[in-house]
């Protein structure tokens, strides 16, 4: 439900969905990716300088879940360039499968997180359907730890298909699937 004048949803058990400040917020987001993907210290602190730069890309935006102002999951994406680390890393198995033109005029999902005790409520779903709903882009493209997870159920029933699988990023200990869709996403 959109509350007039608010720019935000509200859901009935008072969790909030609102556009995030997440350069503003960063610390508070990486706390939530560092226990929802089990991150260290050493990690978190790349993260966070990643995040930050993400930041100033033209077109990238946050959403933020926040219960009682605490956040509780996040989202954060930008219309996809070829020239940035992750398109050059998918770019190969993308174009090994035929399917390097997902790189084009599409969405990218960069980050999607929520806390282990608000999993399973639909939070997740409502942040991505969310924030690719304002994209102008015509699909939406994510990676994500290749292996049969929850996540994974989720974005196969938004519309998200493999495009490429076992793909090795230099500093991931396990290989992704890269996904996509058009956009907007599928519905329950």
């Amino acid at each position: 439900m959109r509350l007039p004048g608010h720019g935000h949803r509200r859901r009935p058990d008072d969790l909030v969905i609102a556009p995030l400040d997440l350069s503003a917020r960063v610390d508070e987001a990486l706390a939530v990716q560092a226990v929802a993907f089990g991150l260290g210290p050493d990690e978190v602190a790349v993260r966070r300088q990643i995040v930050l730069r993400h930041m100033t890309y033209p077109g990238a935006r946050a959403l933020g879940a926040t219960l009682a102002e605490r956040l509780v999951a996040f989202v954060y994406g930008m219309p996809n360039d070829r020239t940035h680390w992750w398109s050059t890393i998918v770019e190969p198995y993308l174009r090994a499968q035929g399917h390097d033109d997902w790189l084009d005029d599409s969405f990218v999902i960069t980050e999607l997180h929520v806390h282990p005790r608000y999993q399973n409520r639909g939070i997740g779903r409502s942040l991505i359907t969310t924030i690719t709903d304002s994209a102008t882009e015509p699909r939406s493209i994510l990676s994500a730890i290749d292996i049969e997870s929850p996540a994974r159920g989720l974005y196969r029933s938004l519309g998200y298909q493999d495009l490429a699988r076992q793909v090795l990023f230099p500093s991931a200990p396990k290989p992704y699937a890269v996904m996509g869709a058009p956009l907007p996403l599928r519905r329950r």
